[in-house]
């Protein structure tokens, strides 16, 4: 089991690794392991969830790295609010299918820009836990 401060470490090494002005936090009411917050620019996690996940999707990786994974993939959610202006009011007051696509779109996005940053020795492991973490959507792991 990973605690908090094994969490905060790898988020903190990780975005100084990229030199990525991103705040970070622990959230405990947070329902899926991390997120990324656009308008406080914030990662919050919650290291039930995230320990809950890494026993839901088993890999062949170490806890640390299997965090760095979870983290590449909420660091795609920056790197896209970054480079796309999405229009997130969509969320809020869209139809069905508009909300569906925003959310397809945004999801797609942050796996894809996430992977860039991946180092190569974990680029596997992260094309695993994106393929698994769609058999897990109905269970409400995604991020969003």
């Amino acid at each position: 089991m990973l605690y908090i401060w094994n969490i905060e470490k790898i988020i903190d090494e990780t975005l100084q690794i990229h030199n990525l002005s991103i705040n970070y936090e622990i959230n405990n009411t947070l329902t899926v392991p991390m997120s990324y917050n656009v308008s406080t620019n914030t990662i919050k996690f919650n290291y039930l969830q995230v320990n809950g996940y890494i026993s839901k999707i088993r890999i062949n990786e170490t806890a640390e790295n299997f965090v760095k994974i979870i983290l590449y993939r909420v660091i795609g959610y920056y790197l896209d609010f970054k480079k796309n202006k999405h229009d997130l009011r969509i969320l809020m007051y869209g139809e069905d299918d508009e909300i569906k696509k925003l959310k397809t779109v945004i999801e797609t996005n942050a796996w894809e820009y996430g992977r860039t940053l991946v180092p190569e020795h974990l680029l596997r492991g992260y094309d695993q836990v994106r393929e698994l973490d769609k058999a897990l959507i109905n269970g409400k792991l995604t991020n969003i």
